[in-house]
């Protein structure tokens, strides 16, 4: 018994692909890589009970409840943590259309949260951020133009105490 004969059917070896620089595609936005890396790193962990419930009212409209309770950890002079007991409830609505998302959460302490994105075309968006309290200058406020053109990401940030950023991915 004789191994099988090599054959003269030997592949080739393949030719090396070249990247064509000038017809790359599109990145993802930048504050999603931030997000999931976060996401992927520092889980959310927590100590009590968080119980969320959405309700439908037609296809782009639905109103929320959360409620959530456990301690607070505050930070003390010593080495130890200190916990307090709390618990917090929290009404929101939305509004989710394909070229308009609105969300909106008002909290127990008075505290309203609010989001927005607006699609003005295929290439830009806009996305808003706001916070509102009661306490004096502790609510903000953070405005983001997203550009997308072919191969490159373009961001303009704007927010109330003098905040401006930019970036650019390729």
């Amino acid at each position: 018994i004789l191994p099988p004969a090599a054959t003269a059917d030997t592949p080739a070896p393949a030719e090396e692909q070249k990247v064509d620089y000038l017809n790359l595609p599109c990145p993802i936005p930048y504050e999603e890589i931030h997000r999931e890396s976060f996401m992927s790193l520092k889980p959310e962990l927590f100590e009590g009970l968080r119980f969320d419930f959405t309700k439908g009212l037609n296809q782009k409209f639905s109103l929320s409840h959360s409620v959530m309770m456990g301690p607070t950890e505050i930070p003390s002079q010593s080495t130890e943590i200190i916990k307090i007991p709390t618990a917090h409830y929290e009404f929101g609505a939305n509004f989710i259309d394909p070229k308009l998302m609105l969300f909106g959460r008002v909290m127990t302490d008075g505290r309203l949260n609010a989001r927005l994105k607006c699609d003005f075309s295929e290439n830009l968006t806009l996305k808003a951020n706001a916070q509102l309290t009661s306490e004096p200058h502790m609510s903000h406020g953070m405005f983001n133009f997203d550009y997308k053109g072919r191969d490159y990401r373009a961001q303009f940030q704007l927010g109330n105490g003098a905040l401006l950023g930019a970036s650019y991915i390729q």
